[in-house]
């Protein structure tokens, strides 16, 4: 009988030692799945997230993070990407003007090209101010994009009036013209 008591003891510790192990798993279930939903709500780009107290921080960091699923693959095909010209432009223009060797800078962005014509100081190198243009202009503009320099300051003048011509007409033909005046050399006084 001695024995009877002795299993019967060892049974019952045996399932009650096996009966807080299962609730401790399941605890720890239940919070591995909260943990993981939290992380995939914080995930959602829809999720409504609290404004953090530093403004800047929003302006510095753009992400997105999509399934397969979430995105519609039919109006994909009429999503097209957007560059602001005008801000590009101004971009460009002020990271220029930044460096060393520039007086004034006027900078022309259509869909295809960069047009850039500077007034540079007198005692500045031509080829290393054409190259900071250039390359400023590259650093910034999509692959794509054919950008021209030219340090002829006269040209400044064409790029602002056909920047502002209200009529397309001609537009294709002054861009071309100008191009081609861009690419001439220019002989400093």
């Amino acid at each position: 009988m001695k024995k009877f008591f002795v299993s019967i003891t060892a049974i019952c510790l045996f399932l009650i030692t096996s009966g807080c192990n299962t609730n401790n798993e399941a605890e720890n279930s239940i919070q591995d799945m909260q943990n993981r939903n939290q992380i995939q709500d914080q995930l959602n780009p829809n999720h409504e997230f609290q404004t953090p107290s530093n403004q800047d921080i929003n302006h510095q960091l753009g992400f997105v993070r999509y399934s397969k699923d979430e995105i519609d693959t039919q109006n994909m095909n009429n999503h097209e990407a957007k560059i602001d010209r005008r801000e590009m432009a101004d971009m460009i223009t002020r990271l220029i003007l930044n460096n060393d060797g520039f007086n004034e800078v006027a900078t022309l962005v259509t869909d295809q090209e960069v047009l850039i014509a500077y007034d540079r100081d007198n005692n500045s190198d031509s080829k290393l101010t054409n190259e900071i243009a250039q390359k400023t202009a590259e650093s910034v503009m999509p692959r794509f994009y054919k950008v021209y320099v030219s340090d002829n300051k006269s040209l400044m003048y064409d790029i602002q009036s056909l920047h502002n011509s209200n009529t397309n007409r001609d537009y294709d033909k002054l861009i071309q013209k100008l191009i081609k005046d861009m690419e001439k050399p220019y002989k400093h006084e």
